[in-house]
């Protein structure tokens, strides 16, 4: 096998007195953004490397193909291929979805309440992907106008994620002229249906304005109804629960600021419901006269305000914060509100009168760990009903109509595996490992309940750690594919995530982000000191800012682990966080510094950058991706990623670059079986470095 060379140019650039080297910094080069649109303005030499490495990345899976065929099957066989959602009942219309075996986008359906016409499928994915002739199709928003007539609809034909708005007269079939270039595909209804507000996106890829387009004109004459200033906030519009007023709002990571303007105003006049206020966030809704606030504001976990539409300065304590309680947002009934809550990384559903200010827990389910929810069944509030739903690490999905009032609850709708799945045949636990300052690091696992734990097992250990996103340990059929074989599948719960609430996250961003890489090891060998797994019995799983996770631990403790498979990873933090042109970096710097103004930050990212940190040493076997057209992690930090890990590493093992020259984005390609494919690809490549090919 011939490993291609990426060649070297000497670059030395200075930053507060410091030097930063970089010999693929001629990757990244200048009109990197244009790429996104048009791959013949990717640089030739660099065509030529992630050509011949995705030609050794195909002809390492073509030892595997056979399991890699099966694999693929074996995912499929868990799926219902033919399966069609609950109805939500509207004011004229059922609306429901339908996913059929010959198709790989789905159909969408509504039918008169009354029955009077047979159903009708009003967005058929397969038939649009089909008319638009393209090999990406990627849907932002399928929205129907209140009057139930129009349709418009936003899509993504590359994966770059600039969104064209389309709009259909439901009643013809026809599309009108009315087409919408570079948004950011959110879409949402004026109530007359003449109009609808959608989010452009600036020449840095940034949604900074919001306008309002009526049906039938000019896109020229949009009226821009708002506009941020600060480069580092993006906003976007919706409607409120009571359809009473719309919200604006804008935001960065840390910081949100709210607008509002009466749903039926004739002259659009946003109003600042509460000015801005660093590393506060807050976000509104409207139900039966008073605003409900969700908000960070002196309760690092939230709690939830309320005024009266009219008096918006004088708020009253609604719902109070919880010590170690993360409080979630609301969804109204006539006479109730549904929340959720969590603590200790473990999720609960509570309704409360809103005549006797009662709460009580839904208990779903009898297992201790898992995923409840509810959702609304219908657009009349004035009911008593709702649908709760329920699933765990080794049960599927389960959904029921729950009455309140009598706390009887019907199923209605189970999550079928049509080649079968026994939920007693696992075991989910949840164990805690000990990280370097004493923090205590939930896990969640599933295994196979007569396996024995002799530390000569292998593990999976996914983890991502970033933006306070919380990992669910929910269910996944795919995932037996790996567990039946063995392979014990585990959740690390580290910090800068947003599991255990905001001191999580804030405990693993910015200057206290090795505490995430941390908190990982720390995971990994508590598992092994448990004897769940040995060292070097560990493969990471995740991607994005989970691959700067992975990457980030490989510097670190690379013999922890068999292999790695890092999906588009965020590796070269440094360059991103330097490059204040690309489309997420400004808003970026509230999780990682600003190296630009701080030698404090440029010092404390350089320190633990993967890319920067590459040095002699063994590696583990490693799958690495990108795409083209991804806007989110460009595909040069990939490049110069594997480029310079080659340079470095003293291992045999196998390190595999493979980068999407097609149409794909940041979640891969588009379409059912292209995710499957791509899946059988990432699994196989696990258990062939797991030596298991059975």
């Amino acid at each position: 096998m011939s490993i291609p060379k990426l060649k070297k140019i000497k670059s030395e650039k200075k930053y507060h007195d410091l030097t930063l080297s970089d010999e693929y910094a001629w990757v990244d080069q200048p009109d990197i953004l244009e790429v996104l649109k048009d791959a013949n303005k990717l640089n030739p030499e660099v065509k030529d490397y992630i050509n011949a490495n995705n030609k050794i990345t195909e002809d390492y899976f073509k030892g595997i193909k056979d399991l890699q065929k099966n694999l693929f099957q074996e995912i499929k066989s868990k799926i219902k291929l033919d399966d069609t959602s609950l109805k939500y009942k509207d004011k004229k219309y059922y609306y429901w979805s339908k996913t059929e075996a010959k198709g790989n986008y789905g159909k969408r359906i509504r039918q008169l309440i009354d029955g009077s016409k047979p159903e009708e499928i009003y967005f058929d994915g397969d038939l649009e992907k089909k008319n638009y002739s393209s090999e990406y199709f990627g849907v932002g928003s399928v929205s129907i106008s209140h009057c139930d007539n129009f349709m418009a609809y936003s899509l993504d034909l590359k994966g770059s994620e600039y969104y064209t708005i389309y709009l259909r007269d439901l009643r013809s079939g026809k599309n009108k002229p009315d087409v919408i270039e570079n948004t950011s595909g959110g879409i949402t209804w004026s109530l007359d249906s003449k109009s609808f507000f959608y989010s452009k996106l600036d020449k840095f890829h940034r949604p900074r304005q919001i306008f309002k387009h009526i049906i039938g004109t000019s896109i020229k004459d949009d009226e821009l109804i708002f506009e941020e200033k600060d480069e580092t906030f993006t906003c976007g519009i919706g409607l409120t629960s009571d359809e009473k007023f719309f919200i604006i709002s804008t935001s960065d990571h840390i910081t949100t600021e709210d607008y509002f303007f009466p749903s039926n105003a004739n002259e659009i006049k946003p109003v600042l419901f509460k000015q801005r206020k660093r590393d506060v966030r807050y976000s509104i809704d409207s139900w039966k006269g008073y605003f409900y606030v969700h908000t960070n504001e002196d309760a690092r976990d939230y709690k939830i305000l309320r005024c009266k539409t009219d008096s918006i300065d004088k708020l009253e304590v609604f719902i109070p914060s919880k010590k170690e309680t993360v409080i979630g947002s609301l969804d109204f009934l006539d006479n109730y509100i549904i929340r959720g809550e969590k603590t200790d990384a473990i999720p609960k559903l509570l309704i409360r009168n809103i005549k006797t200010n009662e709460e009580e827990e839904v208990n779903i389910s009898n297992e201790a760990i898992g995923v409840p929810g509810a959702s609304l069944m219908q657009k009349d509030t004035n009911t008593t009903t709702i649908r709760v739903h329920w699933e765990s690490m080794a049960t599927p999905g389960k959904i029921y109509e729950y009455d309140i009032v009598t706390k009887e609850k019907k199923l209605v709708k189970e999550t079928e595996i049509p080649s079968g799945h026994d939920p007693d045949k696992y075991v989910v636990e949840r164990v805690k490992a000990k990280s370097h300052d004493g923090r205590m690091i939930p896990i969640s696992l599933v295994r196979l309940k007569d396996s024995k734990q002799d530390g000569k097992s292998k593990i999976l250990l996914y983890a991502y750690g970033a933006y306070k996103h919380s990992i669910s340990p929910s269910f996944s059929a795919s995932r037996f594919c790996l567990v039946d074989r063995g392979i014990t599948f585990a959740i690390a719960h580290i910090r800068g995530g947003g599991d255990l609430g905001d001191i999580w996250h804030r405990e693993g961003k910015k200057k206290f982000k090795k505490n995430t890489f941390l908190d990982y090891i720390a995971c990994a060998n508590h598992l092994i000191e448990q004897r769940y797994t040995y060292k070097g019995g560990v493969c990471f799983y995740g991607g994005s800012a989970g691959g700067l996770t992975g990457s980030a631990v490989a510097n670190m403790a690379p013999d922890l682990f068999f292999s790695m498979l890092l999906l588009v990873p965020f590796v070269d933090v440094m360059t991103t966080m330097l490059n204040e042109k690309l489309p997420l970096t400004p808003g970026e710097w509230e999780m990682w510094g600003n190296p630009i103004k701080s030698k404090e930050y440029f010092e404390y990212i350089l320190s633990y950058a993967p890319y920067n940190n590459l040095e002699k040493k063994d590696y583990p076997s490693m799958l690495i991706t990108t795409s083209l057209f991804d806007n989110r992690v460009l595909y040069s930090e990939p490049v110069k990623y594997i480029a310079k890990l080659r340079d470095v590493k003293t291992d045999n093992n196998t390190q595999l670059l493979k980068c999407k020259m097609e149409a794909a984005g940041h979640g891969g390609m588009s379409g059912r079986d292209n995710a499957i494919t791509e899946l059988a690809e990432e699994y196989s490549f696990i258990l062939k470095t797991a030596k298991i090919l059975n």
